[in-house]
């Protein structure tokens, strides 16, 4: 394993040529997954592949897994602090599969629902379907995302040390920290992903190459 440090304007741009160079790009939808603990912000880097994408001519469409957590009357049914409970019954996988992945599959529909659920309010988001032209990427951002079978084309995830999350996570949230311990022994994010990026400090990635 090689580890190179790489600025994130240069992450951004790695990655959309890896994204654009993928079997099929241009040609069909491309599902791109950037898993990792809030902590890591894996918004941003979703984010930042958008205008790198858009100027190789693959139009992006950008949705949270934060828009498909369960009610809260089944998140919170074993209390507000549980830790199973937030690595396994959180995400709405069967919405995330049904509203935004299985429409991307060759022969889908394209028409993509961009969130469900506030997760503040846990009301409906009343978000109006998107349709993604064809050869566009969907850029999906979240945590505990790998090893629930979810179809990628290519999934990144941000990894981060113990005491990297620890320091990084609110102290109202230290209570997942359980739960990203148990991923990480049980999934193996780092060798689930296609491309591992430490991100310690996100100033100063780092892009983990397998030897």
């Amino acid at each position: 394993m090689q580890v190179h440090p790489i600025s994130p304007d240069k992450l951004a741009e790695l990655l959309a040529d890896r994204i654009t160079g993928l079997p099929g790009a241009g040609e069909r939808w491309l599902r791109v997954a950037v898993d990792g603990a809030a902590a890591a912000r894996p918004e941003l880097l979703a984010d930042a592949l958008v205008e790198p994408l858009r100027l190789r001519g693959r139009p992006a469409l950008r949705v949270s897994a934060a828009g498909f957590l369960r009610p809260a009357s089944i998140r919170l049914e074993y209390g507000h602090q549980d830790t199973d409970a937030f690595h396994d019954l959180w995400l709405d996988d069967g919405a995330l599969l049904r509203e935004v992945l299985d429409p991307l599959e060759p022969g889908g529909t394209g028409r993509v629902l961009p969130s469900l659920r506030d997760p503040v309010t846990d009301r409906s988001t009343r978000a109006p379907y998107v349709q993604v032209p064809p050869g566009g990427v969907l850029l999906l951002d979240g945590a505990l995302l790998l090893g629930r079978w979810l179809p990628f084309e290519l999934s990144v995830h941000l990894a981060l040390t113990p005491a990297a999350l620890a320091r990084r996570t609110p102290a109202d949230q230290q209570w997942t920290l359980p739960a990203f311990a148990r991923y990480e022994a049980e999934t193996g994010p780092a060798e689930a992903a296609d491309l591992t990026v430490r991100a310690d400090d996100p100033r100063h990635p780092a892009l983990v190459e397998r030897t």
